[in-house]
Order: structure tokens, then C-alpha cells, then sequence
């Protein structure tokens, strides 16, 4: 098909453009949407051609299906937008394109690109409202989470992936409260969630399970499930947690070679609690000596201190350091350099202060594979943040760093 422009029409064109720059932009793409759409068309008549075994008009035997005309539709391809094609239809109805599916819209590619987006923190209704900006059509809040619903079986295979290849020393265990739809309630569901550290200081999410945190028999059937997935637990040797009921002794129980670190944070908090607001600054300040100190010996020495100055004017707060005092020293027995790590639940605080940072705007999460799918994203996240960041101040597999350190940028050398 030859094409003609007229000089006037030319001029006209470029007039436009010096008005409007961004005028040629659409062009361009209307011109894109239209070819691209006009070679879908080609290439569905080719695919009907092959099924029907024989070119338009032609006749083959004594064969009774064919061509029956087209009906027109749209389709969303990514980087290019929405683009109007036609179907091309058999007599009897038994021809069914490959190239662009009844049931879907647009592109699987542009799909992934949304569930990425919601991921990463926007939501289904900001997603809708720019979805025609971002790739010419209109996509509704609804489409928009069953994309997301497409994720759920990968989800559901790293959730459950087998741990029998990773060689978890500590565990970081806590729960988190989420506000989650339940069939038609609105239910506060907390879910227990573990983080490990390798033999080489790395951290990685070990499970995400819904149950009750104040528990201990869910906490129970949790550290099962981690172990039926293949975690050596001859290998653990430490479990980092609150002060939660009954966590301890389960940990004890289902890790038997593995000691316990209570949370100083939430110990503090605790002591604290039962201290009048003017003391709370000095009884600080006494508790960090404690926490802080270069030895377990004079740990305790601080601790002695500690009894002696507080037990008569503050007795609750007194014993509330004493029950978890050897809880709270368990770290000394580890390396110094991993020291700083392990005083604290900081680690896995930090993971739940993303999950609630991510789930703030959607006040409601949509039900528990829901919030799996937001979890899980998160969490891989942060494991690649904390590839660079392993436990220790050298990693343990690069011993020879020492060694160049010390002879290429010491006074050694």
C-alpha cells in the first residue's frame, strides 16, 4: 500500500510539532500501536490458515470448515500499549488462537510487572488509577489482585523450601500482629516468624507460619515444621527471643544442644516499667553498664552493684533483673565479634519493622496467603541486604583477609 503526504499536510504536521514537541511522540506511538496490531492480525490468519490446512478461498477435498470472518479486540502489550486486533473465526468454532488468549488482556509480562509494583509498596486502587498512564489501558483494583494471586504457589514453594542444605548455627524467633480479613471479619492474626545465621554469618528467613505468639504449643508445632523441613537441630546452639510464654522451654525442648539470649532490650523495658519515671534515667544507665560489659564477670560484679544500690528502694525491678539475668549474659558464651548481634531481637525487629512499614498503607491485609505473598517478597528483600552484611566483623569463610590486612596495611609492613 503506497502512502502520499502532501506538502500542505507536511507543513501542517511540523507546525504541530514546533507547538506541541510532544505531538511526534504520540504519533510515533499510534503509528507502533497500529503496525504492531496489524501484524497480530497477520500472524492469528496465518495460525487459522494452519489449522484449516488451506489458503482463503481455497478448497481442499470434501472439507466443511471455514474461515468465518473476525470479531475485534484490544490487547495490552508492554512497551507499546493498547492495541486494536482482529480474531479471525472458523465456521464451526474449533479454532482457538495461541497468540492472544481469549481469557487474558493483556501480556503476562505486564501482570508480574503489576504484582511487582504492589509488592514494593503501591496499592491495587493507586495501581488502577495509573495503569493507564503506564500502559495505555485502564486495569481495575480486581484484576489487579488476582495478578497477585498467580504468585501464591511460588510463595507457597519458597515458604516450605527445604532447609536441609543450610547449616543454621543461631535462631532469631518473634511474632508479629497483622490485621487480617477472615472470610467476612476483620481479625487480628499474629504470625511467628524465624530467621537463622549460617556457620558463614549469613542471615536468611527460615519460616513465616500463622499462629498465636503467646502460645507454646503453637511455637511448638512452628519449630517442628522448620525441623520436618530438613533444619539440623543438632546444629543450633543459640535461640534469640523475648520473654514470650513458654517460648524458652519449647526452644530448650525441640533445640536440646542449643542455649537461650533473652532480648536485652525487652528485659530492660520490663525492669523499667516498675521504675518511677524519676529514677528511670539512673537505673538505665546501671542496667546498660550491665548489658555492656567487657566480661560475663564483671557483668555480674555490675549486677552485685546494681542489688546493692536498688533492692531496697526498688525490690520489683530488682527482681525482675535477677529472674532473667542469666538470659541475658547466655552471648558471652559465643564469639566477642558476634556479640553486638546477639544481645538483642534487633535482627528480627528490624525484618517485623518492614513487614508493618509495607502492610501501614493497606490498613487491612486480604487474608493469609496475602500476607504471605507481601512477607515473603520482603523478606527475600532483605536477604539481599544482608548478603553483605554477615554476622561478625570478618566473615568466617575469608580467614585470609586478616593476613593481607595485617601485612599490606599495618605498621607491619
Amino acid at each position: 500500500m503506497k502512502v502520499e503526504i502532501s506538502v500542505p499536510e507536511v507543513i501542517e504536521i511540523f507546525n504541530e510539532i514546533q507547538q506541541r514537541p510532544e505531538k511526534l511522540f504520540e504519533m510515533i506511538r499510534f503509528n507502533i500501536q497500529e503496525t504492531v496490531g496489524q501484524y497480530l492480525t497477520a500472524l492469528m490468519n496465518a495460525e487459522l490458515t494452519h489449522f484449516l490446512g488451506r489458503g482463503p478461498y481455497e478448497r481442499k477435498g470434501n472439507e466443511t470448515n471455514h474461515r468465518n470472518g473476525s470479531y475485534s479486540r484490544h490487547f495490552t502489550l508492554k512497551g507499546i500499549g493498547d492495541v486494536f486486533v482482529r480474531v479471525p473465526r472458523d465456521r464451526k468454532g474449533e479454532f482457538k488462537t495461541q497468540i492472544i488468549p481469549r481469557s487474558k488482556q493483556y501480556e503476562e509480562e505486564i501482570a508480574r510487572d503489576l504484582s511487582l509494583m504492589f509488592l514494593t509498596g503501591i496499592s491495587t486502587r493507586s495501581l488502577s488509577m495509573l495503569s493507564r498512564r503506564l500502559i495505555g489501558r485502564k486495569i481495575s483494583p480486581t484484576e489487579i489482585s488476582s495478578a497477585n494471586v498467580e504468585l501464591s504457589e511460588a510463595v507457597e514453594r519458597w515458604r516450605m523450601r527445604d532447609l536441609s542444605k543450610e547449616s543454621v548455627k543461631y535462631i532469631f524467633v518473634d511474632g508479629v500482629n497483622f490485621r487480617m480479613r477472615i472470610k467476612r471479619d476483620i481479625e487480628i492474626v499474629p504470625v511467628l516468624v524465624a530467621i537463622g545465621v549460617t556457620d558463614l554469618g549469613h542471615r536468611l528467613v527460615l519460616g513465616l507460619q500463622s499462629g498465636d505468639k503467646e502460645s507454646a504449643t503453637s511455637w511448638r508445632e512452628f519449630f517442628k515444621d522448620l525441623k520436618a523441613r530438613g533444619l539440623k537441630s543438632q546444629g543450633v546452639t543459640l535461640g534469640v527471643m523475648d520473654g514470650l510464654t513458654g517460648l524458652e522451654t519449647v526452644f530448650r525442648e525441640e533445640f536440646p544442644k542449643a542455649k537461650v539470649q533473652r532480648c536485652q532490650v525487652h528485659v530492660a523495658r520490663n525492669v523499667l516499667a516498675k521504675v518511677p519515671k524519676k529514677y528511670k534515667k539512673e537505673v538505665a544507665d546501671d542496667l546498660r553498664s550491665i548489658f555492656y560489659a567487657s566480661s560475663k564477670k564483671k557483668a555480674l560484679a555490675f549486677y552485685e552493684q546494681f542489688k546493692e544500690t536498688w533492692e531496697n528502694a526498688l525490690p520489683s525491678a530488682v527482681s525482675c533483673l535477677e529472674r532473667s539475668l542469666d538470659a541475658c549474659l547466655t552471648f558471652f558464651s559465643f564469639p566477642e565479634e558476634e556479640w553486638i548481634s546477639l544481645r538483642t531481637t534487633n535482627i528480627i525487629e528490624r525484618l517485623n519493622k518492614e513487614f508493618k512499614r509495607r502492610t501501614k498503607s493497606m490498613e487491612i491485609v486480604a487474608g493469609e496467603a496475602a500476607c504471605y505473598r507481601l512477607l515473603a517478597f520482603i523478606s527475600l528483600r532483605m536477604e539481599l541486604h544482608w548478603r553483605s552484611n554477615p554476622i561478625g566483623k570478618v566473615r568466617k569463610n575469608l580467614p585470609f583477609m586478616r593476613e593481607i590486612a595485617w601485612n599490606n596495611f599495618t605498621q607491619k609492613s
